[in-house]
């Protein structure tokens, strides 16, 4: 079935309707989406959070999963394809997302719960779905590839599309806002902080000497600016010179990095007994924000020189990765994104008292 006849509904985080527009629907690409998409890590993921769900299952007959990056429903069909008793919590705060998942996971009735919302609320996705505790939860983080494949929607420095980046098209922030009116010491911070982007002074200043002549409206414009703003030795390794400042203005125009400073320790609360925690990053600082969280609680809090761990000093969680893992090569042929993927995650062992 072609993704442009997508249920037009689905659940949001406080129980109203997903409304999808003709429109985006429209937009949307005809493959369907197991043809465009071949979920990061795939079988390694459905491993790592199979503990879990088995343990739920065997001691009380239903498991619940949530799908913190939805997408396009990859990874949450492999789920419910695996597990028959498992309900999965999909979040996604991405209308088009929802159109293409809930196209996908039709099929699987009541036992998907779609849920219009970013990953960091958890609590409110639980509510809908009606559960208290959780006992998995997997997170794909940064930007997808159904946002940088919509040519639309200015994710890609590689076409010419309007300067947007929004992953929720109702958020008012947009990367053309951001580029136009933010001042150059802001932008030279986002760039250089979100961006990891050693020449952000000269990329902040050309974008505000352009701006002047007239507002920035397109990412090819930006890509332009930013070529020209870069030594052309520097440009000769480490990638697309614009690679970098469009990571930032996503993080930014999104505040991905701190809805995750908020996500993780969510998550990680929310599980159950034996449940499990996964999570994918692509850039370093996503995964030094999900490193310290797993570090937290995976911690003794017993104060240094106490003669006795107390239980509620004890770990909350323990960590069942070796460090951040990167992909086999296998796993990089079957999906060429996976090659900066490095994935943890944690199993929780403590259910620290209210």
């Amino acid at each position: 079935m072609s993704v442009e006849h997508a249920p037009e509904t689905g659940t949001t985080a406080s129980g109203a309707a997903v409304k999808v527009t003709g429109a985006s629907i429209e937009n949307l690409s005809q493959r369907e989406a197991s043809e465009r998409h071949v979920p990061v890590m795939l079988d390694r993921c459905i491993n790592l959070l199979a503990p879990g769900i088995e343990r739920a299952v065997e001691e009380r007959g239903t498991a619940y999963v949530i799908d913190g990056t939805l997408g396009m429903g990859g990874h949450s069909e492999a789920l419910l394809e695996r597990f028959e008793n498992l309900v999965l919590i999909g979040i996604d705060r991405d209308l088009q997302a929802h159109a293409i998942a809930g196209e996908r996971l039709a099929r699987f009735g009541e036992r998907f719960v779609p849920v219009h919302a970013v990953y960091d609320e958890i609590d409110r996705a639980m509510e809908t779905a009606g559960v208290q505790g959780i006992d998995g939860i997997l997170m794909d983080l940064g930007v997808s590839s159904m946002q940088l494949d919509e040519r639309t929607r200015g994710f890609a420095y590689s076409y010419d599309a309007p300067l947007d980046m929004r992953m929720n098209s109702e958020d008012e922030l947009t990367a053309r806002i951001v580029v136009n009116e933010y001042s150059e010491d802001q932008l030279r911070r986002i760039i250089r902080n979100w961006g990891e982007e050693k020449f952000a002074s000269r990329i902040a200043r050309a974008i505000c000497t352009a701006r002047a002549n007239a507002p920035l409206e397109t990412t090819g414009e930006l890509v332009r600016i930013i070529q020209k703003a870069v030594p052309v030795a520097a440009q000769r390794t480490g990638g697309h010179p614009a690679k970098r400042t469009f990571q930032a203005l996503r993080i930014e125009v999104n505040h991905e990095l701190e809805a995750l400073e908020r996500a993780v320790p969510a998550a990680l609360e929310a599980l159950n007994l034996g449940g499990r925690f996964v999570a994918m990053s692509y850039h370093s600082l996503e995964d030094k924000i999900v490193k310290r969280a797993l570090t937290a609680e995976a911690t003794s809090k017993a104060p240094k020189g106490f003669p006795v761990e107390l239980e509620e000093h004890k770990p909350t969680v323990k960590i069942i990765t070796r460090g951040a893992e990167p992909p086999t090569d296998e796993e990089i042929e079957q999906n060429s994104r996976a090659a900066s993927a490095k994935l943890r995650a944690a199993e929780k062992i403590r259910i620290p008292a209210k």
